[in-house]
């Protein structure tokens, strides 16, 4: 059971990681759809986007996958039978597609080819937060 725990705070670990970057790479976006291309912040934000991105989020997010997977494994009886764990998940998917979208934004960033306004990112900005409450809610509340 001692591996549970460490798991389990492997997992938290990861998971607080994969969102501190889903949380600032939106404000991000915020603050370089008001930049003009090519301006010396527009490509100093090229740089911190891709970083947060290629060094934090996406390790934090296979770390998150690969350790929670590994406790379901362990504990399938368990984590298999309860309902609140399948909507849970279905919540982690839509959260690994908003970071897709996120990686997709970042890459037309550094082409030039952002064509959404800076309102549009303040609105994105919101969806990983209502994720993630639902997901913490779910994971410790365990309502049904």
């Amino acid at each position: 059971m001692e591996i549970y725990h460490w798991l389990k705070a492997l997992h938290i670990i990861a998971v607080i990681s994969w969102m501190a970057g889903m949380l600032y790479l939106p404000r991000l976006f915020v603050y370089h759809a008001t930049e003009k291309k090519g301006s010396a912040t527009s490509e100093k934000l090229k740089i911190m986007e891709r970083k947060l991105l290629r060094i934090i989020m996406n390790p934090a997010m296979i770390i998150s996958y690969i350790v929670g997977i590994t406790i379901i494994y362990q504990f399938p009886a368990y984590y298999m039978t309860e309902a609140w764990i399948h909507v849970k998940l279905t919540l982690v998917l839509l959260l690994t597609g908003c970071h897709g979208y996120f990686a997709h934004t970042v890459k037309k960033f550094a082409k030039d080819q952002n064509n959404k306004s800076e309102k549009f990112y303040r609105i994105l900005n919101e969806v990983p937060t209502v994720l993630m409450i639902g997901i913490v809610i779910l994971a410790v509340v365990k309502p049904f």
